[in-house]
């Protein structure tokens, strides 16, 4: 791949939940796209990276989990109810988290170590043919959402990202060009 082909791939990579919530993605391809974040830049080579793939009836179960912290965390009836199956949008969850650091900059170090890992699985993942969207953890649910995946206390879930099939193409979006100060 050749920078004109890098930019081209990162230019044409698009959040999307228009995909087929059927169609299954193999292991093997979702494997390589969850590698891909192994290689982002990384502080100290703490390995923060924590990802749990939801696959078939544990989307529901993830749904519920999410669901029940936020009915207890006060939160609207309609959403708490839309929650127990957005889930079920896309064939594949992944939930997406950074391990605890040993001080608080390690730990916050850790969480742009992992952000930067998911732009490297979506990118990974639209290289692939695969349509993803980003999504982040409902507020008040990190702990019940971590603690269901099994990680260790204090792990900050990152993102729930959704991958599947596309069912359609998006068009390019208008960006506006970077706030960039330049000094000589």
């Amino acid at each position: 791949m050749n920078s004109d082909e890098l930019e081209a791939l990162i230019r044409s990579r698009r959040s999307s939940l228009l995909l087929d919530a059927h169609k299954q993605v193999d292991n093997d391809l979702l494997q390589r796209v969850i590698d891909t974040a192994q290689f982002a830049p990384n502080h100290r080579r703490t390995w923060p990276l924590r990802v749990a793939a939801v696959t078939g009836a544990s989307r529901s179960v993830l749904g519920d989990t999410i669901a029940d912290a936020m009915a207890m965390f006060g939160d609207d009836e309609a959403k708490v109810t839309k929650a127990r199956t957005k889930y079920l949008r896309s064939p594949v969850v992944l939930v997406v988290a950074s391990a605890q650091g040993s001080s608080e900059n390690e730990t916050e170090e850790n969480k742009y170590a992992v952000a930067a890992g998911i732009q490297n699985m979506l990118l990974g993942a639209t290289a692939m043919g695969l349509a993803s969207f980003w999504s982040s953890c409902p507020k008040g649910c990190n702990d019940d959402v971590a603690r269901h995946c099994g990680f260790a206390s204090g792990t900050h879930v990152t993102a729930m990202i959704y991958i599947g099939w596309p069912t359609k193409d998006l068009p390019a979006i208008e960006r506006p060009a970077p706030a960039i100060t330049y000094f000589n």
